[in-house]
């Protein structure tokens, strides 16, 4: 299902599901069971099956006990397969003994809304709040409750505001009268991240299921997402019945502005440090603290300008701060904490050892990128200062150089007129070179100047390889300047090449025994060089090279190389194998796409197909 087409369905179910709520929300119900029953069913037929083997092996004997162990483990596999294991989630853990006046706003908002307790509460670098609930069981749920607090919103908002936030998320869980749209709410996440569990672990037996899966999910979740919609304004309503509609308002905005501010100006600016600061020498989390209307300053009211501004879509089921403040009846209020009245007072004598430890955390991870980009800037400036010297004093630079010189300037000045002038200048000398055209049409699109579009895809239609970057670039100007139908027509683009591409990755790293393969056709020189590397890696006994045939940019040839750590008379160790694969992956240099593959155990059929194939076995 397309963007537009599931845009296109959403719409008209949103008129439906108005019309005659009681009625949707029961074909919601049906689908729902629709989706689980076909699970059960599958499981039920095997499982039968499994049983009416075993009662016939009185009768069927040798066979009956053969096809018991090939159904057993088929069974196995798909239970291997639906078993979703999902990781907690990562935070620091916070007690009552630590925090109790936290625990104390907690248990409130939880006896009021008859919500199920919590097993953790854990305290995250993120600016939001939310409720994750992780199936013990995978797929057949026991749920383990996990309240997810990010201590930059707590820095954000009044302790009153944040209690607002707490019952959204706790309104979601609520057992009393939502108890259905809650559960059809729950129900969209769980199917949508079992189909992505499902499609990263590729497990045998999830052919059972991914065919259902791929029609089901996006069906499942345009017909259930009028219903996580409404579960979102009536989270809302929760909120504002726990507190106030007016603390509500307060919190919903200050939620947008901030989160606009924090995203687009603090965390960059602290970031543009390392252009000329070795090392982060900042608290960023320590640095909230204190009165963030100061920290905003005249920006503020841009900003709420701004999320006020933007439309409700269908990519979050979360509603607009416009229309989730209208169904309150509020307008936006930005009414921002002062020092001392933030909402991480709440976490006591904990707070600063929480804000020290986050702040350390913050370095610790940050450094290397830091480095790299420091080190990134100044290489940059010596090349430039070189660029413009030579520029200076007469010298006519290349294409390559002048366009170099171009990007470096308007990288370590943005917006500079120079960098246009530049890049300007040297369109009119190549006027037909791709890298110029997108360069000049960037810089215009930056600067709002419309012309960009036109050089931008001349560009794209000069050189194929521009054409992912440039159509987002394309797209995200379209969609800032509100032309929908020419943002949807540059990310209908995007998706026909994703898929493409994906299809492409899937036929050279996904391999078949039915595939067909042929000699590999390298020269001389480059086998032997593979076979020196391939020779001080201990444990390998034999190795193939082969070509895949394949039918998608036959231009680039895909490579197989096949190799085996198991003797005659071993067992086959699949811990041996991956770390031979993971050596051989680290020591050789290859001259092409290569897909590497251990031919022992359950691939032992590729290591037969090769070694009747003449010339494959290189050592």
């Amino acid at each position: 299902m397309t963007p537009n087409q599931f845009e296109a369905l959403v719409g008209k179910l949103e008129r439906r599901a108005l019309l005659s709520p009681r009625g949707y929300t029961a074909k919601v119900l049906l689908l729902a069971a629709l989706g689980n029953s076909y699970l059960a069913l599958v499981l039920v037929l095997i499982t039968a099956l499994l049983i009416g083997l075993v009662i016939s092996i009185a009768y069927l004997k040798a066979i009956a006990v053969k096809l018991i162990l090939v159904v057993g483990f088929f069974l196995w596999t798909i239970l291997k397969a639906l078993w979703v294991k999902l990781t907690p989630p990562e935070g620091e853990i916070i007690t009552a003994r630590q925090a109790p006046e936290l625990f104390s706003m907690i248990r409130e908002l939880g006896s009021q809304l008859n919500a199920p307790d919590f097993h953790q509460v854990l305290i995250t670098a993120d600016f939001n709040a939310g409720i994750v609930q992780v199936p013990r069981l995978g797929l057949f749920g026991w749920n383990r409750n996990y309240l997810m607090i990010g201590l930059p919103l707590m820095k954000s908002l009044t302790a009153e505001q944040f209690k607002a936030v707490l019952a959204h998320e706790f309104g979601h869980l609520a057992r009393g009268h939502g108890q259905v749209s809650n559960w059809i709410y729950r129900q969209r996440l769980r199917w949508a991240r079992l189909a992505a569990t499902l499609d990263a672990k590729r497990s045998r037996g999830s052919f059972l299921f991914k065919p259902f899966l791929d029609w089901f999910t996006p069906y499942f979740n345009a017909w259930s997402f009028p219903m996580a919609r409404a579960n979102e304004y009536a989270a809302d309503a929760t909120s504002v019945k726990l507190t106030s509609a007016q603390t509500t308002a307060e919190a919903l905005t200050s939620v947008s502005v901030v989160d606009r501010f924090l995203t687009e100006h603090y965390w960059p600016d602290i970031y543009k440090h390392a252009d000329f600061q070795q090392s982060p020498g900042f608290t960023p989390y320590l640095s909230l603290t204190g009165n963030m209307a100061t920290k905003l300053g005249d920006g503020a009211e841009n900003l709420m300008a701004e999320a006020m501004e933007i439309a409700t879509g269908v990519e979050d089921t979360h509603p607009s701060l416009s229309d989730r403040l209208k169904a309150i009846g509020e307008s936006p209020r930005l009414n921002l904490p002062n020092p001392g009245t933030a909402a991480d007072i709440l976490l006591g004598p904990s707070l600063k050892a929480l804000t020290e430890d986050f702040d350390r955390r913050w370095k610790d991870r940050i450094q290397e990128s830091w480095k790299t980009r420091y080190e990134s800037i100044q290489e940059a400036k010596q090349r430039l200062l070189g660029l413009n010297a030579r520029a200076t004093n007469g010298e006519e630079l290349n294409t390559a150089e002048a366009l170099d010189r171009a990007r470096l300037t308007e990288a370590l000045d943005p917006g500079t007129a120079d960098a246009l002038d530049q890049i300007r200048a040297l369109n009119l000398r190549d006027p037909e070179d791709a890298h110029v055209c997108f360069t000049l049409g960037r810089f215009l699109l930056n600067r709002s100047d419309e012309s960009g579009c036109g050089y931008l895809e001349k560009a794209l239609q000069l050189d194929e390889s521009l054409v992912d970057e440039g159509a987002i670039i394309l797209r995200n100007h379209y969609l800032r300047t509100g032309r929908a139908v020419e943002a949807n027509r540059w990310n209908e683009q995007l998706l026909a090449r994703g898929k493409a591409e994906e299809a492409d990755r899937r036929e050279r790293t996904i391999l078949r025994i039915r595939d067909t393969y042929r000699r590999h056709g390298l020269p001389d020189d480059d086998i032997l060089a593979l076979k020196e590397e391939l020779k001080g890696i201990p444990g390998i006994r034999k190795v193939y090279l082969v070509q895949k045939v394949v039918t998608r940019h036959v231009e680039r040839p895909c490579y197989v190389l096949g190799f085996s750590v198991t003797g005659l008379f071993q067992l086959y160790r699949k811990r041996r194998a991956q770390q031979v694969q993971e050596m051989i992956q680290k020591a050789i240099t290859f001259p092409g796409q290569l897909t590497i593959i251990n031919v022992d155990g359950p691939n032992y059929r590729f290591g037969r197909k090769f070694f009747w194939m003449r010339g494959s076995r290189i050592l």
